[in-house]
């Protein structure tokens, strides 16, 4: 085909204006690389301090529970030191225990191989009991039991060869039962009363002068007037300052408040030393204490008022007791059992 003259060619650009535009075009693609290897450096720096914060947060975590860990490890080891301590202290009880348990059943086995010898024992060491509270205290009612209990053991096992010792068990139980009844408990709850008591008594002179002032009052009311008021105050006024009181008799005596605080003192240490003398059984002191606080409440106390009535009414009581009457032994039950005893250990085999 011809060409065409009138047919216009493309223009070729020149070289030096394609290879600005691939320089451009290269540069572009440089940046483009540049910022997405930006991008991607920053996204990965984010990445890597996220990850170094997690694993700081879990190394802080992991060490936390350690520390926990370890605690619980020392709370762990200290609780078993505990437990092996207790342990220990068990282990050492028991064997005390175990000990103990077996030198019971050693002894148990030796008063088994002679049961008579071992009932023997047993009420001879009642029947001594029952002579040191008869001898040191006076308790007849404990002795009497002790011989009853005795006599009811040897009742039970019903063997001949024990007659004799029942025979003087009854003639014990017989001579205590014939006492006379004193209790000594309730005679000394009384004594403590009336201790108690002292302070509650009015002071006989006291107990006047309130009389004397009651009587005085419905004349002090009957006056009447500004001046009778006046005059009346102020001799109430004096009356406190200077008080003079005429006794028509030696009784009852005036005692000054020191007086009468040494008064109840000693008041309350006759009765006190009643107590002792009621309690070592001495006749003469008891009486001699009672005497003297029932003279004394007489003569210084307001003997119609209740508390020194009653007291008095006490007293009375108190010395309508004797309390001196020979205490018995129980001398013979315990001779017969050692008799016994004895005479058993003589026989052969």
């Amino acid at each position: 085909m011809a060409d065409n003259p009138n047919t216009v060619a493309p223009e070729t650009p020149p070289p030096e204006r394609r290879s600005s535009r691939v320089g451009v075009l290269a540069l572009v693609a440089v940046l483009l690389a540049a910022g997405l290897a930006a991008l991607a450096w920053f996204d990965t720096r984010n990445r890597i301090v996220a990850t170094q914060e997690e694993v700081a947060r879990r190394l802080r975590d992991i060490e936390t529970d350690a520390r926990e860990a370890r605690s619980v490890a020392r709370q762990a080891q200290e609780a078993l030191r505990d437990a092996q301590a207790k342990v220990g202290q068990l282990e050492l009880r028991l064997t005390e225990s175990q000990s103990q348990q077996l030198a019971l059943e050693a002894l148990y086995q030796d008063l088994s191989r002679n049961r008579d010898e071992w009932q023997l024992a047993e009420i001879e060491q009642v029947l001594a009991i029952a002579q040191q509270q008869l001898q040191l205290a006076g308790n007849v009612r404990a002795a009497l039991l002790a011989l009853e209990l005795a006599e009811a053991r040897l009742a039970r096992s019903d063997r001949p060869q024990f007659a004799p010792i029942r025979r003087a068990l009854a003639r014990d139980i017989e001579r205590l039962k014939a006492l006379p009844v004193l209790d000594f408990a309730a005679a000394s709850s009384r004594i403590e009363g009336l201790v108690a008591a002292v302070d509650s008594l009015p002071l006989a002179f006291e107990a006047r002068a309130a009389a004397e002032d009651a009587a005085k009052a419905p004349a002090a009311q009957e006056e009447t007037g500004f001046l009778a008021r006046l005059g009346a105050e102020i001799w109430g006024e004096l009356r406190e300052l200077i008080v003079v009181r005429r006794m028509d008799s030696p009784e009852p005596p005036l005692l000054a408040p020191s007086q009468a605080y040494f008064l109840r003192e000693n008041l309350r240490l006759r009765l006190l030393s009643a107590r002792l003398s009621l309690l070592a059984r001495d006749e003469a002191g008891y009486r001699a204490d009672l005497r003297a606080a029932q003279a004394w409440i007489q003569r210084y106390f307001d003997a119609k008022s209740k508390p020194a009535a009653d007291a008095l009414a006490q007293l009375n009581a108190l010395l309508g007791t004797s309390i001196s009457f020979e205490m018995p032994a129980i001398t013979e039950s315990l001779e017969a059992v050692r008799g016994f005893k004895s005479r058993s250990e003589r026989k052969p085999g």
